[in-house]
């Protein structure tokens, strides 16, 4: 798991560099262990995107509560590397409102083409919120013409990982879509 997070970290790390041009603010950041100076970062004026960034993920992934707020926003962000960073420290975060954050911007049909981290992140919460989610975004997401494929693709995944029988009538229907009919069929097989 060390490793896991190390890996992350230092991904982050790496794109930040060159969106803070490895400013001295950007190398204090990046080697303090100072949660409170990390905290001020999220609320301090005019700090740039990368600092807040940087500050919420380690103190996201160090299960610190202030961090909540703006990885939440992070996880809706247009930037889908930002959205991965987001997901990661929420879900090590151990929040008990991340499901319900996550399952509010998976659900929004006016930011469906940002709800891709969103499900992916329900799927590995496996909270209460997750399945209903997922069964939601996905009915509205299998209309046809629908734009969002991989969202949807991403849903009937997440809700064969998750096994819930509330599933089927959706997974059924997701049968249909030619890029969804295997994930679904998959899907469906694991629900017994």
């Amino acid at each position: 798991m060390a490793s896991g997070m190390d890996e992350e970290l230092r991904s982050l790390t790496d794109r930040l560099h060159d969106e803070a041009g490895g400013s001295a603010e950007y190398l204090r950041l990046t080697a303090t262990g100072d949660h409170e100076e990390l905290a001020a970062v999220l609320t301090a004026a005019r700090q740039p995107l990368w600092a807040r960034e940087l500050a919420a993920f380690r103190l996201g992934c160090a299960r610190d509560g202030r961090a909540f707020e703006s990885l939440v926003l992070l996880l809706n962000h247009r930037d889908p590397e930002r959205c991965v960073s987001a997901a990661y420290a929420l879900a090590r975060l151990d929040d008990p409102r991340t499901a319900r954050a996550a399952a509010a911007l998976a659900t929004n049909g006016l930011r469906t083409a940002y709800a891709l981290h969103p499900v992916r992140l329900l799927t590995e919460l496996r909270a209460p919120e997750s399945v209903p989610a997922l069964v939601r975004t996905l009915e509205r997401l299998l209309a046809p013409g629908d734009p969002h494929p991989r969202v949807a693709l991403a849903c009937v995944e997440g809700l064969g990982r998750l096994r819930d029988p509330r599933a089927r009538r959706v997974l059924e229907a997701a049968l249909d879509r030619p890029l969804l009919a295997a994930a679904a069929a998959d899907a469906l097989s694991r629900l017994g």
